[in-house]
């Protein structure tokens, strides 16, 4: 897709993205060169609003800007989009009027990194609930105990935001959302941890290996009172940061696998109109229709997903919200997935070449059936809507 005038992104930078891409995928390497050069665009902070230092993107503009850097590196784009989904929450709040994030939005300007702690093995219910204890400290802030599960960007965040689960009064738990504090802005190194964490296991996934999204124990971790973001009784979502973090992870982290879409019909495209090959050619007419097929349903996904960013931008009233954005998550990885296979069957055996791009896009879009909400969770919810 084409640049627009207040993308952050030349496409020198792109395409170095995409040199660089290959390599972090093969030495299972973070991309930090790829983050520092994402600090110096100001994409850290890019939906920042420009009084308080940022870029002042709209949801809908960074939409855009995740699905070219997703099209040129995939796992940098995951990678750097946990960051931004705690960025956007702040945003969706400071919109509407409510500043209790607003040092979120100058700890981006700062060059803090954030990182989304919310993944729990098992934990169907995601935001609603926790498998993650938060023990009363008697200051107003918590020691949080729990595993959390594909921590992206663990070698380097600062802040990880998190939620865990507040029994001290067994009649009315709470859950609670808040962020830990690791060091500060310029502390980085390849393998941290920090009083109360650790990393266990090994990070050797198929796909999006450069997120180096570790899984991450917490024991008797402090969250400070002044970085309680708020609290809901469980499956009770009143509190609007629930929305706020639904809305901007379930769209940001669809325009990833749309961006991997955008490339992956790319290459089908451009592999089509060769003039030989062992690839499918579009004057096969049964063939020629399964690549029609694919960009008239990526044109149908990311016309959900535009949407979708525009309503969270114009701060829409709508009673489905939760139900839209996780229909919309799942119909774009879904058809991302599709994509690529399209892709994979036009380019022919240059794509079944372990080191190919397009091979690094069959097993990175992989990744998006793992992100919450999950296609059975979402089926759950439309059939209890069916139900009444």
């Amino acid at each position: 897709m084409a640049a627009t005038s207040r993308d952050p992104f030349t496409n020198k930078l792109l395409e170095t993205f995409r040199e660089r891409a290959a390599g972090y995928d093969a030495d299972n390497r973070f991309f930090a060169e790829d983050l520092v050069h994402l600090g110096m665009a100001g994409y850290l902070a890019a939906p920042v609003p420009e009084d308080l230092g940022g870029a002042g993107l709209s949801l809908a503009e960074l939409v855009r800007s995740q699905r070219r850097l997703a099209a040129h590196a995939p796992a940098t784009a995951l990678g750097v989009n946990m960051h931004l989904v705690w960025v956007q929450v702040a945003r969706f709040l400071h919109d509407r009027g409510d500043d209790r994030l607003d040092w979120v939005l100058r700890d981006a300007v700062a060059g803090e990194i954030f990182a989304f702690g919310i993944s729990e093995a098992g934990n169907d219910a995601v935001l609603m609930d926790s498998r993650s204890s938060a023990v009363p400290d008697g200051a107003g802030g918590y020691l949080v105990s729990g595993t959390k599960v594909f921590t992206t960007l663990s070698p380097v965040w600062t802040r990880l935001g998190l939620h865990a689960r507040d029994d001290s009064d067994p009649d009315a738990p709470r859950v609670i959302f808040g962020f830990a504090r690791r060091g500060g802005a310029g502390v980085r190194a390849a393998d941290r941890g920090g009083p109360g964490i650790s990393h266990p296991g090994q990070w050797n996934p198929l796909g999006m290996r450069a997120t180096q999204s570790w899984a991450t124990t917490l024991e008797r971790v402090p969250v400070a009172a002044e970085d309680v973001a708020g609290s809901i009784a469980p499956f009770e979502p009143t509190d609007p940061i629930v929305l706020g973090i639904f809305a901007s992870f379930s769209v940001l982290t669809a325009a990833v696998y749309a961006g991997i879409a955008d490339r992956a019909l790319e290459l089908a495209t451009e592999a089509a109109r060769r003039p030989a090959g062992d690839g499918i050619r579009l004057d096969d007419p049964d063939t020629a229709a399964r690549l029609t097929e694919a960009v008239l349903e990526h044109r149908a996904s990311l016309d959900a997903l535009e949407v979708l960013a525009r309503d969270v931008d114009a701060r829409a009233d709508r009673d489905d919200w939760f139900l839209a954005l996780a229909a919309a998550k799942n119909r774009v990885t879904d058809e991302a997935r599709r994509a690529v296979d399209v892709a994979m069957r036009f380019v022919g055996s240059r794509g079944f070449q372990a080191d190919s791009e397009l091979a690094r896009l069959y097993r990175d879009v992989l990744a998006g059936m793992f992100h919450p909400s999950s296609a059975a969770s979402l089926a759950s919810t439309v059939r209890r809507g069916l139900a009444g």
